[in-house]
């Protein structure tokens, strides 16, 4: 009989993988630890782990129907109607090797059909992007003429600073943080904040049309939600870019055209500030009309056609100056 796969939270609170997972393979099982509960909208890094905890805290326990070692990968088929078909495949990156957790659909959005181009953007030799010191699992922009630095930003989670102030800003989230933080009106908090910055802008990991398949939600609300958001905060745009590489791309391009931006506008005002300012103008000369209407409202007999007397245009400026 096939045992369960469970999902138990990771006792070591100092691990940046929260979530414990049994897989029954073999007559002892599989241990691995995990980012995220379910591979919903990329794959997700896993980890061996050397013992099942005592008294774990178990946080979901799904009968399987199957699991099954096929070469390099381990396929996961459970016993539920959404979210049942996933593998685990082992793989080599950089000469280490490394376990990636995924479903059918994670897979296909790991290949969109497309290649970042290798161009800097906005021609920039290199850019300096600050990273929010809170950001877990933050972009690498490791194929970028990017360096980094960490450090506490007042919006968002990738920031262009210059002189201690923020000029440029991208809130990262997945497809599951949008939802929830618009659902629970957080999201609003944050598009505040983010407004308050020259530039900003909310990058999500994935399609909109993925907004249409959400099962427990309603797609409606989060449709109706994110509309809303963007009325609300036009100077605020939210961006899905399909997948989290793809999103880094973005969030480096904008970054880098907004720093061009600022450069273009430090430029322009030093140089308002160093042209030469003008006398002030003189009052301008007055109209007959208002002239007309001035002599009439203080009972100076004037006619309703032809040229104003010069006499009544001096008593005129005289009364208007002071």
């Amino acid at each position: 009989m096939t045992e369960d796969f469970v999902i138990a939270r990771n006792p070591d609170g100092d691990s940046s993988l929260p979530y414990l997972l049994r897989l029954p393979l073999g007559p002892d099982g599989v241990i691995l630890k995990s980012r995220e509960m379910w591979p919903r909208t990329s794959k997700v890094y896993c980890h061996k782990q050397e013992e099942w905890p005592a008294d774990p805290e178990i946080v979901e326990r799904v009968a399987t129907r199957s699991c099954v070692r096929r070469g390099a990968a381990i396929d996961l088929v459970l016993d539920r109607g959404r979210e049942n078909r996933s593998q685990f495949v082992m793989t080599w990156v950089r000469g280490r090797q490394v376990i990636f957790w995924q479903s059918s659909r994670t897979a296909k959005q790991a290949r969109p059909s497309v290649r970042t181009p290798t161009a800097r953007a906005a021609g920039l030799a290199d850019l300096e992007i600050v990273i929010d010191s809170r950001e877990r699992y933050a972009y690498s922009f490791s194929d970028r003429q990017v360096t980094t630095t960490k450090a506490r930003l007042d919006a968002g989670d990738y920031g262009l600073v210059r002189h201690g102030s923020l000029l440029a800003t991208v809130e990262r989230k997945s497809l599951p943080d949008l939802v929830s933080s618009l659902t629970t009106g957080k999201l609003k908090f944050q598009l505040t904040e983010l407004a308050s910055v020259p530039r900003a802008a909310v990058v999500v990991e994935d399609r909109y049309s993925a907004v249409f398949k959400l099962d427990r939600v309603r797609p409606a609300v989060v449709a109706d939600g994110i509309a809303e958001c963007q009325v609300a905060f036009p100077s605020v745009p939210i961006v899905f870019c399909e997948t989290r590489k793809l999103a880094q791309e973005w969030t480096y391009r904008f970054l880098a055209a907004a720093h061009v931006a600022a450069d273009e506008e430090y430029g322009a005002e030093r140089t308002v500030v160093q042209l030469v300012k003008p006398p002030p103008l003189a009052p301008a000369p007055p109209t007959p009309a208002e002239v007309r209407a001035w002599a009439v409202a203080n009972g100076i007999a004037v006619s309703d056609r032809g040229r104003v007397p010069a006499r009544l245009v001096e008593a005129f400026r005289e009364a208007r100056d002071g």
